[in-house]
């Protein structure tokens, strides 16, 4: 398959609210860009035309009501949507430049470079190491030392400390937010550049969540991170820029579908967005 580049060094950053001054509209260097994206599950539309660019090192957050398509989108950006039967997806996908809808690209390798962690933590019924190992092992990654890796990835999700005397323990009995720290130590071990997370903190309490975002920043050094958010405080408070997506009725059918209303820096969004209709999400007039 195409080179889908090298993955990019560690770059040491601060939090997003001392970098918004030095950050353009729209980020200088993207990882991924969408053109006219519009993604179909059968007859149905779900997303027309999304137009979007995600920055390297950034975190960005998709915000909006429930079936807007945020979650879509985000299944785009690593090829998710292939395993449903129905799906189909037009327009063009570029990583770092190269379109990972193109014919002779490899999904099993793209979603080895995109890692995601998803709503509810899904920890394979193995122990934790293997949890851990299983992506390296299954992708055929050259591993010089599988002790050395597990203990980096979970270190890197904040969680070697809790569980490097129980590596051979089932992961199902750790808590709810250890499991999701543990699906992004299985993440991460792949060594990907950027990590999805769709809602990675709804079905975790409030400790753990903090846990997750504070997680979620230090990650960014490393990895550039796209989240799928209800939550519009976490969505403020974790990252750099914000796509907010709203459902409308195509004119000619009257059909609903899922479009891009505003994009910009998080701050932008949350203290003087450009559209209504964002304003009118945020503050909670509706959604």
């Amino acid at each position: 398959m195409p080179d889908l580049t090298e993955r990019h060094s560690p770059v040491p950053e601060t939090h997003h609210t001392t970098r918004d001054d030095a950050m353009a509209a729209l980020p200088r260097d993207p990882v991924f860009v969408t053109d006219k994206l519009n993604v179909y599950y059968g007859d149905f539309h779900a997303v027309t035309d999304v137009d979007l660019s995600f920055g390297k090192n950034e975190i960005t957050a998709l915000i909006g009501p429930s079936g807007c398509g945020k979650s879509t989108v985000l299944r785009c950006l690593n090829r998710m949507n292939d395993l449903i039967p129905t799906a189909r997806v037009a327009g063009t996908v570029s990583y770092h430049g190269l379109d990972i809808y193109g014919e002779r690209v490899d999904p099993i390798e793209v979603r080895r470079r995109i890692g995601m962690v998803f709503q509810k933590p899904n920890p394979f019924p193995k122990s934790i190491y293997d949890n851990v190992a299983y992506g390296p092992r299954v992708t055929g990654m050259k591993v010089e030392n599988m002790d050395d890796l597990v203990e980096s990835a979970l270190t890197g999700a904040a969680l070697w400390d809790e569980v490097k005397d129980k590596l051979k323990q089932n992961a199902n009995g750790l808590s709810g937010g250890q499991q999701q720290r543990l699906c992004i130590a299985r993440a991460i071990a792949t060594m990907p550049d950027v990590v999805l997370m769709d809602e990675p903190c709804s079905a975790l309490d409030p400790i753990a969540t903090l846990k997750i975002e504070e997680l979620m920043a230090e990650l960014r050094n490393n990895y550039t991170i796209i989240i799928v958010t209800h939550n519009m405080q976490q969505a403020a408070r974790v990252s750099d820029r914000t796509a907010f997506f709203s459902v409308q009725q195509k004119s000619e059918t009257g059909d609903r579908t899922g479009a891009l209303v505003e994009y910009d820096l998080t701050t932008k969004i949350f203290e003087s967005p450009a559209d209504r209709r964002t304003e009118d999400y945020i503050s909670g007039r509706f959604g």
